[in-house]
């Protein structure tokens, strides 16, 4: 937990946020190391003075935040060998417009589909079952050419689930996640207590009632509701502690930025994974996702680098300030930064020593260094251009985990005598002096040496 000092501010901005932007209710939280460390609550669930009080066991609508669950099934599908991304969508769901779409670009937003539906806006009607919405589907772009934001995509990949899992999608969900993590309170409709779907009038102190519904084949792209309690076990679970539901590397690849969100004239801050969003605020690299509903909006964000991260609920269709996320992560950033961990002795694999130190691209120098994670570090002396960490898969030989260098073999080359002559790392040499001559560097080194 954190001191009460802190605590005190934190509630005072969240509580400041609920008047200020005259929300019926605000509920937020803050997680560190997979658990809940603060959470506060203030108005009801109505909006009136006199109304039920909202706190962390309240049901609000988590609209696409329902689409981080969605995509971690079928990152679990491809796990188990049942998909591929690239597989085409007709792979697995025959016989609608949009089969060359891949998977990968379904999870990203990036294979052009429609935004919406065709009929009503269905986030306030009931919806279609999937034989009259596969009618519909397609294409505003080109796939792969551009982000483009597609909630029926996520109808699509719920589709996906039912054909593959053999049951509804939410079912999925639910059997997969919900109950291992123990989110019991995360459910398909609403259940007491629950806060009601709120719009609240632009210039007067009155509120209308928003409509709630199952959306049918829609449903993926926004259905579920959540308390504060269940989503912060998701936040958790996006910040890395997944219970060995999820492997750290395929959750490490949902990350990974695929689908810029790019603006004509803004400097982009955001981006799309495989199912989750990406953030890159002044140098710091978040993930998570906003949900939106008529009469709710919610966040969850997770800083990559320290796990911390941060829930909200509003039953307002607007107003939740944007900064109030990164605002509250800031304040306990700053408050009570992440404990400090103590250095100590570690085990290097076999010849790992040999490896570390200065070598050289060329004249370019870099260091390389081993780490307590049995992974080896390459940076340039300045800068980070080409910086990369390597994983070991055989004898003296190690696979680029990102960077330039993700993907790509690392060899070490040794004398006769076992000694390392130089690094062979995509072709590349890395040697112990600008330029060894006894290196084997491709296209020689000039016999006049240095002059």
């Amino acid at each position: 937990m954190i001191q009460p000092t802190t605590a005190a501010r934190l509630s005072r901005r969240l509580a400041a946020a609920q008047s200020e932007a005259r929300l019926p209710s605000i509920v937020g939280g803050l997680i560190r190391g997979g658990e809940l460390i603060w959470s506060d609550a203030h108005g009801t669930i109505d909006g009136r003075a006199n109304g039920h009080e909202v706190d962390e066991h309240t049901q609000y609508r988590i609209g696409s935040i329902t689409k981080t669950l969605v995509a971690v099934v079928v990152m679990r599908l491809r796990d188990e060998g049942a998909l591929d991304l690239a597989d085409p969508f007709e792979r697995h769901v025959p016989g609608t417009p949009i089969g060359h779409v891949t998977i990968a670009q379904l999870l990203s937003h990036g294979s052009g589909l429609k935004a919406e539906t065709d009929g009503p806006w269905w986030e306030r009607t009931p919806g279609d079952q999937w034989r009259a919405l596969a009618e519909q589907l397609d294409l505003r772009h080109p796939p792969g050419q551009r982000f483009h934001y597609s909630n029926v995509g996520y109808a699509a990949l719920g589709e996906l689930i039912a054909r593959l899992r053999g049951s509804s999608w939410s079912r999925a969900v639910s059997e997969e996640l919900l109950e291992p993590l123990g989110m019991d309170r995360t459910t398909k409709r609403p259940v007491a207590p629950h806060a009601h779907g709120l719009a609240v009038h632009p210039f007067a102190d009155v509120v209308l009632a928003e409509p709630e519904h199952d959306a049918g084949a829609m449903a993926p792209a926004g259905q579920l509701w959540s308390t504060l309690r269940d989503l912060a076990r998701w936040a958790g679970f996006l910040a890395g502690h997944t219970q060995g539901l999820l492997s750290p590397d395929t959750l490490a690849e949902m990350r990974v930025p695929m689908v810029i969100d790019d603006i004509p004239g803004v400097a982009w801050t955001a981006a799309h994974g495989l199912g989750v969003q990406v953030w890159n605020i002044d140098g710091q690299r978040f993930v998570g996702h906003g949900g939106s509903m008529p009469g709710f909006l919610a966040t969850v964000r997770v800083d990559v680098e320290s796990g911390d991260g941060v829930v909200l609920f509003t039953n307002s269709t607007t107003g939740l300030p944007r900064d109030l996320a990164s605002g509250l992560l800031a304040e306990v950033a700053q408050a009570e930064p992440t404990p400090i961990q103590p250095w100590h002795v570690t085990q290097l694999p076999t010849g790992t020593l040999d490896l570390v130190g200065p070598w050289y691209w060329g004249p370019a120098p870099f260091d390389v260094r081993a780490g307590d994670d049995d992974l080896l570090r390459l940076a340039p002396r300045e800068g980070t251009s080409r910086a990369s960490r390597f994983r070991p898969v055989g004898r003296d030989r190690w696979i680029g985990l990102d960077g330039y260098f993700a993907g790509e073999p690392l060899v070490v080359i040794r004398r006769s005598d076992g000694s390392v002559s130089h690094l062979d790392l995509a072709s590349f040499r890395f040697t112990r002096t600008p330029y060894a001559p006894d290196a084997d560097v491709p296209g020689g080194v000039d016999p006049a040496g240095w002059h």
